[in-house]
């Protein structure tokens, strides 16, 4: 499909990171209604996430974070969004492309996307000079001290909807 003009596979992955800026914008502007809770995972190689230095040595290919008690400041625009997180009580603020998530769920509603890494040739990774530039990092944010993204709890996670099932071998 790569050699198609008509490149549905990078259409689909686009309108899915349109669901996650949209759940991610309705809980900055409203907060996280209920039980509902995310957990992110993010490719920590791309040039746009920015975490403290600290975190990207504990994770250095990929870090999961969960947004759903210790959270603070979260703001979204269209290429990704920012927020604080609290690590052994200390706010640490990450900044996450939407083009870096691999994966986001809901498991309050047995929710979630797996995401492949597509790129095309008009893809440019865009060089960001943020506050820890050239750092990347991801975290856990409901237990400050667990830095995996699993929260201990026998929780159901939500399915994953793999995209290979919908794509011509």
């Amino acid at each position: 499909m790569e050699d198609s003009p008509l490149r549905y596979d990078v259409w689909i992955e686009d309108a899915l990171r349109t669901v996650i800026r949209n759940a991610l914008a309705h809980a900055a502007r409203e907060g996280l209604p209920g039980e509902h809770h995310f957990y992110i995972t993010f490719r920590m190689e791309d040039p746009g996430v920015v975490v403290p230095p600290y975190l990207h040595a504990q994770h250095p290919e990929e870090m999961t974070i969960v947004i759903q008690h210790q959270f603070d400041n979260l703001h979204v625009d269209q290429d990704a969004f920012e927020i604080t997180l609290f690590f052994k009580g200390k706010g640490e603020r990450l900044r996450v492309p939407f083009r870096a998530i691999t994966a986001f769920s809901d498991p309050s509603v047995n929710f979630g996307l797996q995401l492949k890494m597509i790129t095309t040739e008009e893809d440019d990774p865009i060089e960001d000079e943020g506050i820890y530039a050239e750092q990347e990092i991801s975290l856990d944010a409901s237990n400050s001290d667990a830095g995996d993204g699993e929260d201990g709890d026998d929780e159901k996670m939500g399915e994953v909807i793999a995209l290979d099932t919908f794509r011509k071998k």
